[in-house]
């Protein structure tokens, strides 16, 4: 099938899922009524006098809001995760390995513990520092780097990753100690959900996605390239470590802001870009768009699962992504140790 076509059909199976996973939950609501709901609220149009107001604010307020965060967060480390793959020539490699999780992990934890809330964006503090803290530990990272080698090589880069993540999960241990108070809290906030978030969250996490998406999307040229090889790139006249900063930079962001949104969601930023490539071929201008549907489709189906499964209790839905992704990274490990032989 033709890779534009696949990309369509992507698209059509996506709006199916999140429409599916606004009917369904503890209040099943008929597919017919949900559209009915959602083409009222954006376009004025008059509503069956049959459907229930409850319904009404049950789709509007509580569901859809909260299935488009999950779609635009698992679409964010879809693509964050092909670029990590390209740029470190590594199919193992995630944004996480770079810092990004740990430094917004530790951001949220220091609002948890202080209970500070900073005047103006009042209850939005903890996401926000959450998103400074982890770009501000990839900007470290990338400075780290570039001291050690120039060329910031992808070994470089994993290494410094690797350091940053393991002193900041020492920092946070730490922290978890001595707070034992607030423990429960801030290991419901690692593990990740989507719980209460309205339309404010998805206002929210908007901006850093078009940014990210743009800078991630115009660079896709420079990502085939890349993975080459540094010196192949160079031939071609991309400056191979000019352009890695930047694409961890736009990777950074579009990561950040899932976490910060909804604390650390694993392994839909390994599985998307696997599957997309396993589906369109390699071509980043193909394969980034079709990790974004990918991966928030798989996140959609994950939180529908995590909130229906022990209802009217919850899961995180972080628990569930690692259920998928555990064996799905083993399976590529030894894939490829079996391949290298």
């Amino acid at each position: 099938m033709n890779k534009n076509k696949l990309i369509i059909v992507g698209t059509i199976i996506s709006f199916f899922i999140i429409a599916l996973a606004v009917s369904l939950g503890s209040t099943v609501i008929s597919p017919i009524e949900t559209l009915q709901i959602i083409l009222h609220k954006l376009f004025r149009i008059p509503l069956n006098a049959e459907i229930d107001p409850r319904t009404v604010s049950i789709v509007w307020l509580l569901r859809l809001p909260r299935v488009l965060l999950a779609f635009i967060a698992g679409g964010c480390l879809g693509m964050s995760g092909t670029v990590s793959q390209s740029i470190l020539r590594n199919p193992l490699a995630t944004p996480f390995i770079l810092g990004v999780s740990s430094g917004a992990s530790l951001g949220a934890v220091l609002i948890i513990v202080s209970g500070l809330t900073l005047p103006l964006i009042g209850a939005f503090t903890l996401p926000l520092t959450g998103f400074a803290f982890g770009l501000g530990t990839l900007f470290l990272v990338v400075a780290f780097a570039s001291k050690i080698d120039k060329n910031i090589s992808s070994n470089t880069i994993i290494i410094c990753g690797m350091v940053f993540s393991l002193f900041l999960g020492a920092v946070l241990t730490t922290f978890s100690a001595i707070f034992s108070d607030d423990l429960k809290r801030i290991i419901l906030w690692q593990m990740g959900s989507f719980a209460m978030r309205g339309w404010t969250y998805v206002m929210i996490i908007l901006p850093f996605f078009v940014l990210g998406t743009a800078g991630v999307l115009y660079y896709s040229r420079e990502m085939d390239l890349l993975t080459f090889g540094d010196e192949q790139a160079k031939s071609a006249g991309v400056e191979a470590g000019t352009v890695r900063k930047k694409l961890l930079v736009f990777s950074a962001v579009l990561t950040g802001a899932v976490v910060s949104m909804s604390g650390v969601i694993g392994f839909v930023d390994l599985v998307a870009p696997h599957a997309a490539r396993k589906m369109i071929g390699s071509r980043h201008k193909y394969v980034i768009p079709m990790s974004f549907f990918l991966g928030g489709s798989l996140l959609v189906i994950a939180d529908l699962l995590a909130r229906t499964i022990i209802s009217p209790s919850e899961l995180p839905v972080g628990a569930l992504t690692a259920l998928i992704g555990a064996p799905f990274f083993a399976w590529i490990y030894f894939r490829r140790r079996t391949t290298h032989r």
